[in-house]
């Protein structure tokens, strides 16, 4: 019975030290200014505090993702073959040769994979034009949902 409870008390005390490790964001500590003494206006955030849990999960989601969102890119090649790594290097060369302005890579997939995906799309819509145009090239490219590096927003 002692046993019991002393277990029982050590899994609340670090049940609750990993609650109270997860970082909790105030909406009102985003717009807080860090210079004091100037001349500065207040702001009085007034809303539920539900909202600030929907924040801090925001945060906590994107922090997993690390600096990546979720997307698609055009897989042009897959294959586990023996000469999988020199085939993937050489589609990947003939690709940027043929659209020098896509970006591609080479990625690694256990078991044994060598895999080509090019692009950083947002959305399928955005997708469709591209993959088109690659079909051309590349017949057996289709699209795949992964994590997409940001892509630059304007274009020149």
């Amino acid at each position: 019975m002692n046993g019991r409870f002393i277990i029982l008390v050590y899994l609340l005390v670090s049940f609750s030290s990993w609650c109270l490790a997860q970082d909790f964001v105030k909406t009102a500590d985003l717009f807080r200014k860090s210079e004091s003494g100037k001349n500065y206006g207040t702001l009085i955030i007034v809303q539920d505090p539900r909202v600030d849990t929907l924040v801090s999960r925001y945060l906590m989601a994107n922090r997993i993702l690390e600096g990546h969102m979720e997307g698609y890119r055009i897989q042009i090649y897959r294959s586990s073959n023996r000469n999988a790594k020199d085939e993937s290097n050489m589609e990947r060369a003939k690709f940027m040769n043929d659209f020098p302005d896509i970006p591609s890579y080479a990625e690694f997939e256990k078991p044994g994979y060598f895999l080509v995906r090019v692009g950083d799309y947002r959305s399928k819509a955005e997708l469709t034009k591209y993959l088109v145009l690659i079909r051309k090239k590349f017949p057996n490219a289709y699209p795949v949902p992964c994590k997409i590096n940001f892509p630059d927003l304007i274009k020149n």
